[in-house]
């Protein structure tokens, strides 16, 4: 009986502990972003714009136009340089310092950004004042989810009188990176992205061709 007792009291206990390790969290990023959240970023915006021609602005192509951008990351004057060449493909003169602009183009940011979220199931990492080591991540099932994702969209004005001309329809995409761990050490990686960094030193591939430098 004693027995009994003792294997349903650990038992117990190791369920109370898995239990305390179940949760799901849910992030900012740091301001210091990964390669990853950058490729997420970078692969949102160019994403959102149209792969077919069209008149997607009320003006005609040609036109001088300079570009202000408004929104509450930094991270926009990345997508400002990205427009600047996609309207460039489009035909507009874009003009840096806006003097010989005929209109200004105002790009209105409503969302830039990554999101990190994830699932964890097992014994979180334990440290004891008791014991001289900590003890390391146990995880069963864990998943962590990231996306990259952009949207804005465009009010044109005429300068010099700055009359408003007209907006665009929102500039909508986004990009994902999900990892999973089964069993403490099988993992996997699903991803949209088309090149992402490799961890790991067994059967790693170069990201780029490599140039062997042989001595004459």
């Amino acid at each position: 009986m004693r027995t009994i007792n003792f294997l349903q009291t650990l038992t117990l206990a190791t369920a109370i502990v898995l239990m305390a390790g179940c949760s799901t969290t849910q992030r900012n990023t740091q301001s210091s972003r990964t390669a990853v959240e950058q490729l997420l970023l970078s692969e949102a915006v160019k994403r959102s714009f149209p792969n077919e021609p069209g008149e997607f602005l009320p003006i005609s192509r040609g036109a001088s136009v300079a570009i202000n951008t408004v929104g509450m990351t930094p991270d926009q004057a990345f997508l400002q340089q990205v427009l600047a060449g996609w309207l460039g493909q489009q035909g507009y003169l874009v003009q840096k310092d806006g003097k010989d602009a005929t209109h200004r183009v105002d790009v209105v940011v409503e969302a830039l950004g990554t999101e990190l979220s994830g699932t964890f199931m097992g014994m979180p990492p334990v440290q004891s004042q008791f014991i001289p080591f900590s003890l390391p991540e146990l995880a069963l099932y864990k998943t962590q989810y990231q996306t990259g994702y952009a949207k804005f969209h465009l009010n044109v004005f005429g300068l010099p009188a700055g009359n408003f001309l007209g907006s665009t329809s929102a500039f909508l995409a986004d990009a994902y990176y999900n990892d999973y761990t089964v069993l403490f050490m099988l993992s996997h990686t699903f991803t949209d992205l088309s090149s992402v960094p490799e961890m790991g030193s067994f059967n790693r591939k170069p990201a780029g061709p490599r140039v062997e430098n042989k001595a004459e």
